[in-house]
């Protein structure tokens, strides 16, 4: 494939697109990416050597006109010396001289446009570049981020997890049995602070009895 045959299917290609249809699509933009790099500096080169050729059309132009001047001088002369054959030769030369450079303008322009041409789809392919290499990160972001993701569902969906978990609740069973166990021995059974506060009450109740007493005596008399 030519190198501007290839440069066109670049400049028209859809990235888009071929990502849609690549199987993997970090890899397909590596390709895209160094096909386009490779490109670069074949039309780089190749637009160097054009650039090279203009200027080379650019001195024959002007060496055929600068020619065509002197021809020009030389009929001239020998016309004012008589010798009009020899200003009608120096007038044939002229004449060839001036559509050469006709010629070489012509092409001249056609180099211009293809130049001008050219440079804008160079523009056109680094601007595809420069996407092409954002998505580029893009991709590996997303590429790590699944993968770490991957790694995090594989760890919660194991077995090991489920297992470990089954065990903290077992573990936990226990404790309560454990501790349900203490609580039962504890009822009915009274610590020594739980004694005296009863008797504390037991006291109170006496007082406040007597109390009542004395106070329905007093209503009686």
């Amino acid at each position: 494939m030519g190198v501007f045959s290839r440069f066109t299917d670049i400049i028209n290609s859809n990235i888009n697109s071929l990502l849609d249809k690549a199987e993997d699509p970090e890899k397909m933009v590596r390709l895209i990416i160094q096909e386009m790099e490779d490109t670069l500096v074949e039309v780089r080169s190749s637009s160097a050597k054009t650039l090279a050729d203009k200027k080379e059309l650019s001195r024959q132009i002007t060496r055929y006109e600068k020619d065509a001047d002197q021809w020009q001088e030389k009929a001239e002369l020998a016309l004012s010396k008589g010798r009009e054959d020899l200003a009608r030769a120096a007038l044939i030369e002229k004449k060839k001289c001036s559509e050469s450079a006709e010629s070489l303008a012509e092409e001249l322009q056609h180099v211009d446009e293809h130049i001008a041409k050219l440079q804008g789809e160079i523009t056109q392919l680094q601007d595809k570049l420069a996407d092409a290499k954002a998505r580029q990160k893009a991709i590996l972001m997303r590429e790590k981020t699944a993968s770490s993701r991957l790694k995090v569902k594989s760890k919660i969906d194991s077995d090991k997890v489920e297992d470990a978990l089954s065990r903290f609740d077992r573990y936990e069973r226990k404790i309560d049995d454990l501790e349900a166990q203490v609580e039962a021995q504890d009822l009915g059974s009274k610590s020594l602070a739980d004694e005296i506060a009863e008797l504390e009450s037991d006291e109170n109740i006496d007082d406040e009895l007597a109390q009542l007493k004395a106070k329905m005596d007093k209503k009686k008399k």
